[in-house]
């Protein structure tokens, strides 16, 4: 077992009378993921060759597009969390609703809400919409794995009781409630192993899918990260606790539908998306 490494969630905090500010890991990683991801953009952007003519948007406009992102991603990942997770409780406490600083976003939700932005964003400067979600779709891993990070600082959204080697003993309440067994319990770092597929390996294989003129076949690397974040996401759920919300005591693992939890469920429309963009994308000529 290995104990959880003493991270404060907050790196520092400035404290001026009544006033007081305070800089989190999560932020950073929301802040980093954006930041890395537009520039990322920019560079798709400033080459040609990659897309097999003239790319879809002049670099500059990178920085626009950025603004809307940004109003996608937490306007989306919020409600998705409070439609998907706790729709009961935010409905009797809608002032609770934009409290963001409290916590609770969701990662479809944020993708629905990135996707919409973009969308309109495209249509309105005359910018090809799929081409544009390629470039997004190259970018986002890295978000991923910045933020599944800070889900790890945060002791959040910890795995299922382990005895493997490498299960890590969480403070608080995630040590003390493992059926059967006395005393602190270790759990899957499933926070980890999200970074590792999501982030690193996704990021690694779209990488490599640019390189060999994956950008000249429209829709081909947005459907390689629908499905392999799907993929992903429906495998890393067995080693993940569910959500408070869905547990009782007649139903300890959370199961929402067809003996699955609501993160696979709503990872199953993404996978059975991105395998009809791929198939689509290698069905027709490159550019």
């Amino acid at each position: 077992m290995i104990p959880f490494p003493d991270i404060s969630p907050e790196i520092f905090t400035i404290s001026l009378g009544s006033f007081q500010f305070s800089l989190r890991w999560y932020a950073l990683a929301y802040l980093a993921g954006l930041v890395l991801g537009a520039w990322g953009v920019w560079r798709l952007m400033k080459s040609d060759r990659l897309w097999g003519g003239a790319a879809p948007m002049e670099p500059g406009r990178v920085e626009e597009l950025l603004t809307w992102i940004v109003g996608g991603v937490v306007i989306g990942g919020r409600l998705g969390f409070v439609l998907f997770y706790q729709p009961g409780y935010y409905l009797a406490n809608p002032v609770e609703i934009i409290k963001v600083w409290q916590g609770g976003m969701a990662f479809h939700g944020g993708f629905a809400g990135v996707v919409i932005a973009a969308w309109w964003w495209a249509r309105r400067n005359a910018v090809p919409a799929l081409r544009l979600a390629d470039a997004l779709a190259v970018v986002a891993p890295a978000g991923l794995f910045f933020g599944r990070i800070a889900n790890f600082i945060n002791a959040e959204l910890w795995g299922r009781p382990t005895d493997l080697p490498w299960g890590v003993i969480f403070p608080g309440e995630a040590a003390q409630i493992c059926p059967g067994i006395e005393g602190p319990c270790a759990r899957h770092p499933s926070q980890l192993y999200e970074a590792g597929l999501e982030g690193l390996l996704l990021g690694l294989i779209l990488l490599i899918l640019v390189w060999r003129g994956g950008l000249r076949r429209p829709g081909l690397a947005l459907g390689v990260f629908l499905a392999g974040y799907a993929a992903a996401r429906i495998f890393v759920e067995f080693f993940r606790v569910a959500d408070a919300q869905f547990i009782t005591p007649d139903n300890p693992l959370g199961r929402v539908a067809l003996g699955i939890s609501m993160g696979q469920l709503l990872s199953l429309p993404m996978l059975a998306l991105g395998l009809l963009f791929i198939f689509r994308a290698m069905s027709r000529p490159p550019a």
